[in-house]
């Protein structure tokens, strides 16, 4: 089975999002290595010691995702042309979720009737990644 797994890439505050999303999402953080963890900390400049080389935050349900830190002598230029789709059993679920995500964040389109579910909203959060929330997804 081949399983798609989003890799999201931070400016520097990876270990600060992975730990609101572990909150937020109800999900485990499996794994937070920062440069200094890694069997290359002494091969690596101290710029990358305290940034995160790779996050695992496993979900409910069985949904992963992956996040690290963008190289600190290199431009960040955000996360582009992606959004994390989260679908949830009930609107009144989906809502809470919205909700905890779009706080300190962007709301694109507010949480609502759509024809695919019984609601759905769309975000920007403050760490800069793009959400997709429905709830009470109907058959198409």
């Amino acid at each position: 089975m081949t399983l798609a797994i989003a890799y999201l890439g931070f400016d520097g505050n990876c270990a600060d999002a992975m730990r609101h999303y572990e909150r937020v999402l109800g999900g485990r953080l499996e794994a937070l290595l920062t440069g200094a963890d890694t069997p290359m900390k002494d091969q690596m400049p101290p710029q990358y010691l305290g940034r995160v080389m790779h996050a695992r935050l496993a979900l409910p349900g069985g949904g992963v995702i992956y996040g690290g830190d963008a190289p600190a002598d290199l431009p960040y230029e955000g996360i582009k042309g992606v959004s994390i789709t989260l679908d949830y059993p009930t609107a009144a679920e989906g809502q809470r979720i919205f909700d905890a995500l779009a706080d300190g964040g962007r709301v694109t389109m507010p949480y609502g009737p759509v024809f695919w579910a019984e609601r759905c909203g769309m975000l920007t959060d403050r760490y800069g990644v793009a959400w997709i929330v429905n709830g009470a997804q109907h058959p198409l």
